[in-house]
């Protein structure tokens, strides 16, 4: 709603970050990006009011601001998500210990990450539970009483919730004991069927969403062996370079192949009359996208947010507080939400106005428009563009016209720039050295029959990952051996 107001801080509170001095001028950042980069990640997140660290080591406190972009996030993916044929459900938080072990594989690669329940109510339980670090276990339970049938086929599921991982080395966002996330689980009568599911999964729910919506430049591959996860016959990944270089991997789809199936005997009365197991999918994306957010777009000053995303696309401030300056901005916040735009209406004068311009800036809001007792004479207003940079005043009747395809041009420049970084930093490499030369700014790019896994195990001893392999132009590989893979080399989140 237009007369919604963002949290009131008192004037006298010191500024959002250090070294602020005036709303226009340039402010002076401490711990700028590139002399400390985790410093200015966990600064930036702090300061623009995204998160606190919760009681529990590796846990994290969302707060509104932050909570605001994770939804928006949700909204937009959740769509896409039932697009694609999925519905929502809901499945418990505790997992019986003996679920996890009915799949060698899975419990093998989550073991070291559990957090198991032994006692409730003041006893010991009979059976432990393990708080879920993901859900194909007991989803996989489930769908044995479901289908039946080949009728029952595809059954599309997907969940929104939290895990939990023992994190031991925990970064807000990125990686903490508890998140959220969606995950998908999917049944299919078919190998064929399952495979092609989790490469629309893939690409047109994830890849679309990130490219369209996060304006995050995505590479599209496919797992190493060695990277897939665990319990899966295959893994999509979707790989972005984060402002120091380094990768972070924004959400993956599995084929499951029929490995939980027999597992949890999930089986189906084929036409023929003859019993055979499904085969399964499983897809996930948290929120980690949020760390990958700020690390793609946030620059010196703050946060930068895409327009498609934000939950608040323009905020409208008030300089002064006389009656004709706030009846001016609230306004203009009419017009612009008639126009379709999200917008708030910031004339909370009693807090100074340099103080809420470098906060909304911080916050990485797209658009500021600015209003005064001489803007009102002018008939114009000050338009401040947090991405693309600069100031200048427009035409105050022209704006509900106008701001809809600044947003759009903000918002494709985002993307541009990201996909840019991307570029300049990859080099073609031919040899171990020069691939960790590579990854201590960028990424490497390398014959996947040069590397193998022998090179895979060695680089990894020096801290460089195969992040994913790509087809020679540019494709998802339907093999680990297809003739031509590259393999993206680069040191990760």
């Amino acid at each position: 709603m237009v007369a919604a107001r963002p949290a009131v801080t008192g004037g006298s509170a010191p500024p959002p970050w250090s070294g602020y001095h005036s709303p226009h001028g340039k402010s002076s950042r401490s711990h700028p990006q590139a002399d400390d980069f985790p410093r200015w990640y966990q600064d930036l997140i702090n300061k623009a009011e995204l998160a606190d660290n919760g009681p529990v080591r590796g846990t994290m406190v969302i707060r509104p601001y932050g909570y605001a972009l994770w939804e928006r996030m949700q909204q937009e993916m959740d769509a896409r998500i039932k697009k694609a044929g999925a519905q929502n459900a809901y499945f418990p938080l505790f997992i019986p210990q003996s679920y996890l072990t009915r799949e060698a594989e899975h419990v093998e690669g989550f073991a070291p990450e559990l957090a198991v329940v032994t006692h409730g109510g003041g006893k010991e339980l009979e059976e432990p539970v393990v708080v879920r670090p993901t859900s194909e276990t007991i989803i996989n339970e489930y769908f044995s009483k479901w289908v039946q049938s080949h009728r029952d086929l595809p059954l599309l599921i997907n969940q929104w919730a939290n895990v939990v991982r023992w994190e031991l080395r925990p970064r807000t966002f990125l990686r903490t004991t508890e998140f959220l996330w969606q995950e998908g689980h999917t049944a299919h009568a078919t190998y064929e069927d399952a495979r092609d599911y989790a490469s629309a999964i893939h690409t047109g729910v994830y890849g679309d969403f990130m490219t369209n919506v996060l304006a995050i430049d995505v590479v599209l591959g496919r797992k190493t062996a060695k990277e897939r996860f665990a319990g899966a016959i295959n893994t999509l990944t979707l790989e972005s370079m984060m402002g120091d270089g380094k990768a972070l991997q924004m959400g993956t789809s599995h084929e499951l192949g029929q490995n939980f199936a027999k597992a949890f005997n999930t089986q189906y009365l084929s036409n023929g009359s003859e019993r055979e197991y499904v085969w399964q999918t499983s897809w996930g994306s948290s929120t980690r996208m949020v760390g990958g957010l700020i690390m793609v777009h946030g620059d010196d000053n703050g946060l930068r947010v895409p327009p498609r995303l934000a939950a608040t696309q323009v905020v409208v401030l008030a300089i002064k507080g006389e009656d004709a300056v706030i009846a001016k901005v609230r306004e203009i916040g009419a017009q612009l939400e008639a126009a379709g735009v999200r917008v708030v209406v910031d004339d909370r004068t009693e807090t100074p106005f340099g103080r809420r311009a470098v906060d909304w800036e911080l916050k990485g809001v797209p658009l500021r428009i600015e209003v005064g007792p001489r803007d009102l004479e002018n008939g114009t207003a000050m338009l401040v563009r947090r991405i693309a940079g600069g100031k200048e005043p427009v035409a105050a009747d022209s704006l509900a016209a106008t701001v809809p395809a600044l947003l759009e041009e903000d918002q494709a420049l985002l993307l541009r720039q990201s996909r840019e970084r991307r570029e300049s930093r990859t080099v073609e490499v031919t040899t171990l050295d020069e691939a960790v030369e590579a990854a201590a700014t960028g990424w490497g790019r390398m014959s996947w029959a040069d590397l193998g896994p022998e090179g895979e195990r060695k680089l990894a001893e020096q801290g460089v990952s195969v992040r994913c392999l790509v087809a020679e132009d540019g494709s998802v590989p339907v093999a680990d051996d297809q003739p031509g893979n590259v393999a993206i080399l680069a040191r990760a989140y």
